[in-house]
């Protein structure tokens, strides 16, 4: 029997991740499964620090975001989500700076993560020409389940 006791919603506050949010909530109730719900602020420069022309301290971290973006971003997580955690008993909002794929499949380590939920396409171009898509590469490096909902409405027409 499949059983689930941490699940990851990842929300870019795109449209499909709002879908995903609906299939998250009813896996969470289903399982009786710890919620969490997670926004990556974008930031390559996180992992490129070599490029930058100024001089950085590799042994401090480096600020790629201020305190009060990520707090925004959380708060933005609470509004939208918080109130409609119908039933899910343990909820966590989480916030992170990076590549998304990259702080996805880390957060999902870090916390034993054993189900990622998201949309299966998001909001950002850069990043599909740039990493290529979240989903696809947190398919390829999650150690758990990853499930990926797709809005119907945008589903790819057969040529006649």
């Amino acid at each position: 029997m499949i059983e689930y006791q941490n699940i990851l919603y990842c929300s870019d506050f795109s449209e499909e991740a709002e879908m995903a949010f609906h299939h998250a909530v009813d896996f969470c109730q289903r399982y009786n499964a710890k919620l969490h719900l997670l926004h990556v602020l974008h930031s390559g420069y996180k992992y490129m620090r070599h490029v930058v022309d100024e001089y950085v301290d590799p042994s401090k971290d480096e600020e790629v975001a201020d305190d009060t973006l990520i707090n925004q971003a959380e708060e933005d997580l609470k509004s939208k989500y918080g109130s409609r955690l119908e039933n899910c008993n343990q909820a966590v909002f989480a916030v992170r700076v990076g590549v998304p794929f990259v702080e996805i499949v880390r957060y999902a380590r870090e916390h034993k993560v054993d189900f990622i939920i998201m949309g299966a396409s998001g909001s950002s171009e850069l990043d599909k020409q740039t990493f290529g898509s979240t989903v696809e590469n947190v398919a390829r490096r999650a150690h758990c389940h990853v499930m990926a909902i797709r809005n119907p409405e945008l589903a790819f027409k057969l040529p006649d």
